[in-house]
């Protein structure tokens, strides 16, 4: 087995017993699989808004490329943006720039002008969107626009491969993707239409393998070609491969190690099938390693580009730090199918068990470690990578929103915690908390002192000066025996003498950060 970083793996027998995360699985099949220095490759249309389901696509092989450097093993991560794909249809987004953009259904991404004005095209407005993502996950790789692989030749070598060989490739697509037969005018490239500049409504006519005629004529449903006939050839980089045949292509190209997708392309039938006989049957070679992830969902909903499907980034980065939305998503087995349903104590849930993941990963005893927790610990630390102000922060989540809801000052929180760095770093999120009504009701207080009722008066009267908050919330459950009363009901009359409500946040916290003397003198 490969020599491990002492801060990621445990040492020694408990390998054998250990389950490791899935990043340090797939890091250490590419090991033994595959030469050094390691290529991991990914891609997406730039098609539409960048959401979590999305966000996997360039996350998870950050992940796996971050697993490699623990260690010590050089690795490159190359991003494709698939910006050449046919424009098919306006997302939810764009819905009020229908009439400017539904003219221009067939053509390349970047050649569909940007409504907005703001970027180049219409692909390069949702590779913004998509890069400036990246950068807030921490993730690094280099991307390569599609348009530029094509424009300098890159996929050339493969095309005119596909074209001496088009029986072959037509026969491999058609048995790969579970159909008889492919159409008689199905060809490996797709030209683009010198008249029109439509890309998914035309057909190859006749090749030599290098030149070729082309017809503008298919009606692909949203979409009708102009009926222009044309010729051009490969060298003129005015074509692109079809699906099934560009994927294999760019991992051809970058000698890409591992390369993943979502359940979609790795189905019986699915681009993979296609991928994994290209590259055996015609470039002679075994694949690259494939990894599929699950579906994102949002609520139990499939994520969708086009539909508008699920928050989008930005909108759940107000309130949700980074390094827990990559915890979020890194933590399941990637197989899993993960559903991102944010309510506010969902959000806090999260929260907590990824700042325990973090104690965890902090204390260093792997060894002592479930292969639940330990799974936990490599996503906290794979989450924490590129994050702004280290892993994580100091004083927990709940704390701050406790003192904030007391009317602290930042400056009052900052002074009773000692801890400005994490203060300064949480405060936007609690800030939006509080624009947004974010806040759960148990969460959601105003200090009400009134006179304890007798049984709580019981317990407010056994606080001793400097009582830590867990011994105080222990104290309810021994006094609430003491008393032969339910210490549910013990909670509910402590927090109507202090909050006027039956339900509040933890409540040793909550009497630590009022004063204890002060709680006393109010409700006694």
């Amino acid at each position: 087995m490969p020599q491990k970083d002492k801060d990621s793996q445990p040492d020694g027998q408990a390998d054998s017993k250990r389950a490791f995360h899935w990043s340090e699985l797939l890091a250490q099949q590419i090991i033994s699989e595959k030469p050094e220095p390691y290529i991991i490759s990914g891609g997406l249309t730039t098609s539409g808004p960048t959401h979590l389901g999305t966000v996997c696509e360039f996350l998870f092989p950050q992940a796996i490329v971050d697993s490699l450097h623990y260690l010590g093993k050089q690795a490159k991560y190359y991003f494709v943006a698939d910006i050449y794909d046919a424009f098919d249809g306006v997302p939810s987004i764009f819905e009020q720039y229908k009439s400017i953009l539904e003219p221009h259904l067939g053509k390349p991404l970047t050649a569909v002008p940007d409504p907005t004005g703001k970027t180049a095209s219409f692909g390069d407005y949702f590779l913004a969107d998509a890069v400036a993502a990246m950068g807030r996950f921490g993730v690094k790789p280099e991307i390569v626009r599609a348009t530029d692989l094509y424009s300098k030749g890159a996929m050339d070598k493969c095309a005119r491969l596909f074209l001496k060989e088009e029986n072959k490739v037509k026969e491999i697509v058609a048995k790969s993707s579970l159909r008889d037969s492919l159409p008689d005018w199905w060809s490996p490239i797709m030209p683009l239409c010198e008249k029109c500049s439509k890309i998914a409504t035309t057909r190859v006519l006749s090749h030599d393998g290098e030149n070729y005629e082309y017809a503008c004529d298919r009606d692909v449903k949203y979409t009708k070609g102009c009926g222009y006939v044309g010729k051009a050839k490969i060298s003129d980089h005015k074509y692109k491969l079809t699906w099934r045949l560009h994927w294999p292509a760019w991992q051809e190209y970058f000698q890409t190690s591992a390369e993943g997708g979502g359940v979609d392309h790795f189905t019986r039938g699915g681009s993979r099938d296609t991928l994994e006989v290209i590259f055996r049957d015609l470039f002679k070679k075994e694949p690259p390693i494939g990894y599929k992830w699950g579906f994102i969902l949002f609520e139990g909903k499939k994520y969708s580009k086009s539909k508008g499907t699920g928050m989008g980034v930005t909108e759940m980065l107000d309130v949700i730090p980074i390094e827990v939305m990559k915890y979020m998503l890194l933590k399941p087995d990637i197989q899993e199918n993960v559903d991102i349903n944010p309510t506010p104590l969902n959000v806090l849930r999260t929260i907590e068990d990824y700042e325990k993941a973090l104690a965890m990963l902090a204390a260093g005893n792997f060894e002592a470690l479930s292969r639940a927790d330990y799974k936990r610990v490599i996503a906290a630390k794979l989450a924490s990578e590129g994050a702004s102000g280290g892993r994580g922060w100091k004083t927990p989540f709940l704390d701050v929103l406790l003192y904030r809801n007391l009317q602290w000052s930042w400056e009052q929180i900052i002074e009773k915690t000692g801890d400005k760095v994490s203060i300064q770093k949480l405060t936007p999120y609690i800030e939006a908390w509080e624009r947004k009504n974010f806040i759960p009701e148990e969460y959601a207080f105003s200090y009400k002192p009134q006179k304890a009722q007798e049984k709580a008066a019981v317990f407010f009267t056994k606080l001793q000066p400097s009582m830590p908050a867990l011994d105080m919330h222990n104290l309810v459950f021994s006094t609430a025996a003491e008393l032969s009363i339910p210490p549910g009901k013990m909670f509910e009359e402590c927090y109507l003498a202090l909050l006027g409500k039956a339900k509040g946040p933890k409540l040793g916290k909550l009497i630590e950060a009022i004063g204890i003397e002060k709680v006393k003198k109010d409700v006694l």
